[in-house]
This record gives C-alpha cells, sequence and structure tokens, in this order.
C-alpha cells in the first residue's frame, strides 16, 4: 500500500513531464527555466497569483538538491524559513505521520538514532527520502495546474537562445526549435543559462579579496580548518612516489594554490549526494563502475594507509527508512575538486562528461573503500555495510540523478550580496528572504607544498553569524540587461556570499519572492526593477514570507549603550581568514564573535582602526567572554601618531582596561594569536576618555 502511494506520486509527476517540445509553445505571463527547488517555488506562487505558467527544463530531473540526495536539509537558522518552504518541510512532517512510510524502522525509531527528539516535536521535518520529497512536489505541482516540461534544453549557441527587444527578453528558443514567449522570465537553474545567453552580467569562480573588499574570497591556502589532510599525514603527490619526473596523480593543480586574496576561475568541489542504506532488505551492492583506474584513487589509499583518515561516519547523516544523506567529509572523498572548473560555460554534451565522470569517480571511490586490500581491514569493514537503496532513484539504479552544482555563475546585478551582508555589516533594506547558514566554500583545489605534499584548497567555513536578509537587487539584473527577468538562484553575489545563501529552502524562498514580483510587474506594466518595494514587501508578507530575523537573533548579552565611550562590535575588525565566527560562549557584545580554535599559529590577525574626534589621552578595552581555556597571554598592540604600545590580555579573566596612552584622534588595536597558550577571541572594542 505504501508502495503504490508513492508509485501513483511519480505517476502523476511523470504525466506532468512528459509534454512535447516540438512546434510553438504557447504564449504564457510567466516562463520558468529551471525546475529546480526554486523554480517549483516560483511556478507554484505564480499560479497561486493568478498567473499562467510554463516551467521548462533542460534535463529530466525535477526538483533540483531537494529531490536528488541533499535529505538533511542544510538551513542555519530554521525560524526564518518561511512561505512556500516552510510549508514544503511542514508537508514532508505530515506524510511522515503515516505509519505506513515507515518500512524499515518506526518513526520513533528513526528519532531514536538520530537522537532528534527536539526534531521530533517540530512543526516542520527537514530530513526526508528524496522519494517522498518527489512525491510531494508531484502533489503541489498537480494542485497547482502546474506541467514541467522535460528535456527542454535552451539554444546555447551565440544570440540563438533568447530574442530580446528594447531590452526585454520576447521569447526563448530551444535547441529543437521550439520558441516560448513570455510576459516575465524567471531563470531557476543552477548554472544561470538563462540568464547568461540574455546577455546578463556575470562571474565564474573566486573574487578577489579587494574587489569587494572582503576576507574569505579568493585563494585561502593559510584556511585549512577543515577537510584537509591531518598533521603527520604527508601524501606523496607523484605517480611514483618521491620522483617528479614521474609525473602528478590526477586532479593535482601544478599552478596551485595561488596568492592569497587572489580570485581566479576555480569553482568549488561537487559531488552526489548519494542516498545509501546498510537495510539488507533494500541494499544493492555497490559495483566497481566501467572506467574505473586505480590511479584515480591512489591518493585516497595512501591517504588512508597514513592511519589518519577521517572518521567515517562523519556526513553519513540520518535520514527515514535506515537511509542517509552522505556528503563530503575529510581530506579525500566525494569531492572531486578540479574535474568541475569547465562546468559553468560547457555546452550539454561536455556537461554529461563531467557529470559521468564525477559519477564513475564516485563509485570507484566507494568500491574502492569496500574492497582494496590497501584499505586497514576496520575501515573496510564499515564502508562494506553501505550500498544503494533499490527504492530511490529506481530509474537509475539507485543513483541520484542530480549532480551537487554548488556554484556555477552568479549574476552580477543591481546589488552584489558580498560577506559584508552576511556578516552584517551592510544590511539590505529591500528584503526578500533571509539566508542563515555559515559562509561555506568546499575545496577548489588540490596543489603541492613547498615540502612536496599534496594540500587541499578552498575550504571555508565561518559561522556564528545571525540571519541576514537577502535583498530584491540580488536578484534582479540591471535595468538596461533586462528588465523582464528575474534570477533566484544563481543570484548577484560574491563566492563566499554566496557559499552562504546556496542552500535550497533559500532557493524556494527566493524562487517564490521572484514570481510575487513577476506577477506585480505583469499587474502595472512594469519592468521588474521599477516595482514598489513596499508593494513588494506586502505581498510577501501576506504570503509568510519571513524577511527579518527576530531581534533576539541579533542581539548580544551585552548592551552597547550601557558601556563607556566609543564601542566598536568585532564585525567591523579587519580580520585575517584564520577566524571563524561563534557564538559558543557568553556573554557577547553582539550575536557573535571570532574565535581563533586555539591555532596557536599566529595567523589570526584582527585589527580595529578607531577615529575619535580628537587627540587625546585613552582608555583601551578589548571585549571577549571569558573562558578557562582561553589564552593568558593574548598579544595587542596598540598604534598611532607614530607611536606604538605592546599589551598582553588574559582572557581566562573578565575583560578589564588595557591600559591608558597618548592616542593620535584615529589609531589602530590589533590583535593576535602569536605564541599564544590557549584560544583567543575577539569580541569587540571599548575606547573611553582617561579618568
Amino acid at each position: 500500500m505504501k508502495k503504490s502511494l508513492l508509485h501513483r506520486g511519480f505517476a502523476a509527476l511523470l504525466a506532468l513531464t512528459a509534454i512535447s517540445c516540438n512546434g510553438t509553445g504557447p504564449e504564457t505571463d510567466i516562463l520558468i527555466y529551471g525546475a529546480t527547488s526554486g523554480g517549483l517555488a516560483a511556478a507554484i506562487q505564480a499560479r497561486r497569483m493568478g498567473k499562467t505558467v510554463v516551467v521548462l527544463d533542460p534535463g529530466t530531473h525535477i526538483g533540483g538538491l531537494t529531490t536528488g540526495g541533499l535529505s538533511w536539509t542544510d538551513i542555519g537558522n530554521k525560524i526564518v524559513v518561511g512561505g512556500i518552504a516552510r510549508e514544503f518541510y511542514q508537508r514532508i512532517k505530515k506524510k511522515y505521520e503515516d505509519p505506513k512510510l515507515w518500512t524499515s524502522e518506526t518513526r520513533d525509531e528513526y528519532f531514536d538514532r538520530r537522537k532528534g527528539q527536539n526534531a521530533k516535536n517540530e512543526d516542520a521535518m527537514w530530513t526526508f527520502e528524496p522519494k517522498v520529497a518527489s512525491a510531494l512536489y508531484s502533489e503541489m505541482l498537480a494542485e497547482a495546474g502546474i506541467k514541467v516540461i522535460t528535456k527542454a534544453r535552451l539554444d546555447l549557441s551565440p544570440g540563438k537562445g533568447v530574442v530580446k527587444e528594447n531590452g526585454r527578453i520576447k521569447a526563448i528558443v530551444l535547441e529543437n526549435g521550439t520558441r516560448y514567449e513570455a510576459k516575465m522570465f524567471i531563470d531557476a537553474t543552477y548554472e544561470g543559462d538563462l540568464m547568461a545567453m540574455a546577455g546578463v552580467s556575470y562571474a565564474i569562480g573566486r573574487e578577489n579579496n579587494s574587489d569587494y573588499k572582503e576576507t574569505w574570497n579568493g585563494s585561502q591556502p593559510n584556511h585549512f580548518h577543515y577537510h584537509q589532510f591531518p598533521e603527520g599525514a604527508n601524501v606523496d603527490p607523484y605517480v611514483v612516489k618521491g620522483k617528479p619526473e614521474s609525473g602528478l596523480l590526477p586532479i593535482i593543480d601544478p599552478t596551485g594554490p595561488g596568492e592569497e586574496g587572489k580570485g581566479d576561475k576555480r569553482i568549488q568541489a561537487y559531488c552526489y549526494r548519494m542516498c545509501l542504506t546498510n537495510d539488507p532488505k533494500n541494499r544493492l551492492p555497490i559495483e566497481k563502475p566501467a572506467g574505473y583506474d586505480e590511479k584515480d584513487h591512489e591518493l585516497l589509499l595512501r591517504f588512508a594507509e597514513t592511519g589518519k583518515y577521517h572518521d567515517p561516519s562523519s556526513k553519513y547523516d540520518p535520514i527515514p527508512n535506515m537511509k542517509t544523506d552522505t556528503n563530503n567529509h575529510g581530506a579525500v572523498s566525494t569531492d572531486y575538486m578540479g574535474a568541475n572548473w569547465n562546468y559553468p560555460e560547457a555546452g550539454y554534451a561536455e556537461r554529461e562528461k563531467i557529470n559521468k565522470r564525477h559519477e564513475v569517480y564516485q563509485k570507484g571511490y566507494m568500491w574502492t573503500l569496500q574492497n582494496s586490500p590497501r584499505v586497514p581491514a576496520k575501515l573496510r569493514e564499515y564502508y562494506k555495510q553501505w550500498g544503494l537503496p533499490k527504492d530511490e532513484f529506481t530509474e537509475n539504479g539507485g543513483w541520484p540523478t542530480q549532480l551537487y552544482i554548488r556554484e556555477a555563475r552568479r549574476m552580477i546585478g543591481a546589488l552584489v550580496m558580498t560577506e559584508h551582508h552576511v556578516m552584517a555589516r551592510e544590511i539590505v533594506e529591500d528584503s526578500v528572504g533571509m539566508g542563515a547558514y555559515g559562509m561555506d566554500s568546499h575545496n577548489v583545489q588540490r596543489y603541492i607544498t613547498k615540502a612536496g605534499f599534496v594540500r587541499n584548497e578552498g575550504n571555508v567555513q565561518v559561522g556564528g553569524f545571525p540571519p541576514y536578509p537577502v535583498g530584491y537587487r540580488a536578484i534582479t539584473p540591471k535595468k538596461d540587461q533586462a528588465s523582464n527577468l528575474l534570477v533566484p538562484v544563481a543570484l548577484s553575489a560574491t563566492h563566499i556570499a554566496y557559499g552562504s545563501i546556496r542552500m535550497e529552502p533559500v532557493f524556494m524562498v527566493l524562487g517564490q519572492s521572484a514570481a510575487t514580483a513577476a506577477a506585480l510587474a505583469i499587474d502595472a506594466n512594469q519592468a521588474v526593477q521599477d516595482v514598489p518595494y513596499p508593494k513588494l514587501r506586502e505581498r510577501l508578507l501576506a504570503d509568510k514570507q519571513v524577511l527579518e530575523a527576530p531581534a533576539a537573533l541579533s542581539k548580544g548579552d551585552i548592551d552597547p549603550r550601557q558601556l563607556e565611550g566609543t564601542v566598536i562590535d568585532s564585525q567591523f575588525a579587519q580580520v585575517t581568514p584564520a577566524w571563524k565566527g561563534s557564538r559558543a560562549h557568553k556573554p557577547t557584545l553582539g550575536p557573535s564573535y571570532f574565535d581563533d580554535m586555539d591555532a596557536r599559529d599566529g595567523k589570526a590577525r584582527a585589527q580595529f582602526t578607531v577615529k575619535m574626534e580628537k587627540p587625546g589621552r585613552y582608555r583601551v578595552k578589548l571585549l571577549f567572554p571569558p573562558f578557562a581555556k582561553q589564552a593568558s597571554n593574548v598579544p595587542v598592540e596598540i598604534s598611532g601618531g607614530g607611536k606604538s604600545y605592546q599589551a598582553t590580555v588574559n582572557q581566562r579573566q573578565p575583560a578589564d582596561w588595557i591600559g591608558t596612552y597618548d592616542l593620535p584622534a584615529e589609531f589602530t588595536v590589533t590583535v593576535t594569536n602569536q605564541g599564544t597558550n590557549g584560544a583567543v577571541a575577539v569580541d569587540g572594542l571599548q575606547i573611553a576618555p582617561a579618568k
């Protein structure tokens, strides 16, 4: 009974997608290109606003990563997920209230297994099986009367795929010649193909830090807290160990890592979010893939042989019915770094080859761990328990049908979201949804160190910040480039800001907001850039979108108005990438502070620029949450007017005045972790006149 229910959902979905792409498509109000989660939310919202909709997708997979294996939803803070997105996750929960859906375990057993009693009592459910997400989207599309046309590939030939008149898109043309006209267009693809073919400006890869005065963009060879070869795991990069003349093993860049903070065209790695199971009744073996080459896994084998391979269970996140959402973790894992750099600008044939190359690599990775005698027996036995579920991705032998496109093209729109928006140094006033995840970039490359060993580069994980608004101008192109196009997925953001925004619930939120704006623009016969924000905001709130975080999430325990003198929060300091945002300890000045993770390496540096009204004699205090494991010898330098004062701060005790100094109107206070004997925290700075 349970299977027939799900099969009926899939049948309905297939029925909706079995529409011919031949001939001339009908005129419509809103054309959505890309049946990702953002595209489907946009389509549902457009229909709810009474507009006609056509949804085209170049492939055959519907729902993007939400139905493609990313089933342990990356959220950040669930409280800011509203509208259709929250409705989706609430309906997921309702589905799992049916005991018939629990085939391999009970609901209680699942939540016990994932230690999720709090999650069990929420109003929504954020973990689910891919087939259940697919069935739910099928239901929601059917309810809205939406037909998704698959294998509808935009003509990517220059000047052929998009017809424009007077700065507006009039029609798009598919590879087979089918032409679709619409009043408004939404590019909801991960790749940003429609946007690019329409002549809209975009970026690929990492910007220079200097472009937007950022810290965590560009090459990051000194930021390596995660997914890196651990100390002592020295892995030789050459085909024949110790012999450079034998050549490099695959996917190692001889030109890396690049200068710290400098941009490049490299993009963070892709992988498939494997759905695995260790239920023998529902398990398919992972076979050695055609095209397998052990050389592709030589780094894995050498790493495993060091005895420092990561905890294998780290990212086998549990989803219902004894399944997992398995993501990359550790120095050598499912991420195929460096194999995707050509993907954003590639044509369909090359993208299919890249997809297949990732599949062969990832299946080969799993097969190697399960079968190679070079893998330690304990690791081998752990991996042997896992296989592909028989009841997922049945049309593809249990393998996911959506590659995880973590980033491709990113629009350069009227507003570019940067790390300053993520960290609330700047706050947009035209919110159409909230980001809530930390700034997260996977590694982009492997390179050779001066000592002759392989290292990963590009991983950045900086969090601890409260939710922040995403501006409407970040999903609209510049008006002179396309006045009837919205881009809620390949939106306007720098590489590192996109690393925070790029979460499936956020794409759903922004897709709904894009459709709302498109409908309002149609009603008023306006360009999308001219939609009055107050009117857009009113409708978004009426449809239960969340546009601001609750005030409590943006405040710390310390009220700066109650502090004497001038107070500067840590978010306004100039910092090196070695810091991590944190909210682990209290009290704090703002919602978060910087923590060096007890690195003691001299690479964590935070500099405050202080501008007073006039020179004078001032007291200086470094603000931080005291903690027993903090350093008692944090170096602080106060410089200005040709003078420099050195001091140390004991962070195991409550913050106190460092000292009193004769200072010019403008000076700097610099904190480092050079030679420290514990963790270093930087929460802010307080300056007050001498008493």
